[in-house]
């Protein structure tokens, strides 16, 4: 377990260093920019709609009556609520499926995710895996979270030395 800790901790730190250079080779050109947006299945579309819109101040600037889904927009990030079809959907497991494993979400400070982590501790549906604490020792500060459909949600403030 410590072997994976290591590589982990060594991966992280040469992504925080130089993530361009460590990313793609040298005057290699991405043919993709950052990301466009990002959809999520979720069991009851108009509990997590709710959750987004009202704990995380996202506005629903459309909808597909049809499928069902709501688009979700922050003005940094644009997010698709999918309906499932079935209401026993299986929860996500990092070792067993393959999928989504979380969506992070930057905060602007240590103080914003505190205030936060106190916003929806108590909002019924949401599953709090862990309060907001160091990020591999720190500085940085995360918490992780299940909104109400089970989708797991990683809210992190990078702490940037000067």
């Amino acid at each position: 377990m410590q072997q994976s800790y290591l590589i982990g901790m060594a991966f992280l730190i040469m992504m925080l260093l130089n993530p361009i250079n460590f990313v793609k080779a040298e005057n290699e050109q991405s043919l993709v920019g950052g990301l466009d947006h990002l959809a999520l299945t979720v069991k009851n579309l108009e509990i997590s709609t709710d959750f987004f819109v009202k704990q995380l101040s996202f506005k629903v600037i459309g909808e597909d009556e049809k499928y069902p889904a709501k688009f979700l927009n922050n003005g940094s990030l644009a997010i698709t609520l999918w309906q499932s079809d079935k209401p026993h959907t299986v929860e996500f497991n990092r070792k067993n499926n393959v999928g989504l494993h979380h969506l992070a979400l930057s905060v602007s400070s240590f103080e914003a995710l505190d205030v936060l982590y106190q916003r929806i501790k108590t909002v019924d549906g949401i599953v709090i895996e862990f309060k907001p604490e160091l990020f591999y020792g720190g500085p940085s500060k995360h918490m992780m979270i299940r909104e109400p459909s089970g989708n797991r949600i990683e809210f992190i403030y990078r702490h940037q030395s000067n």
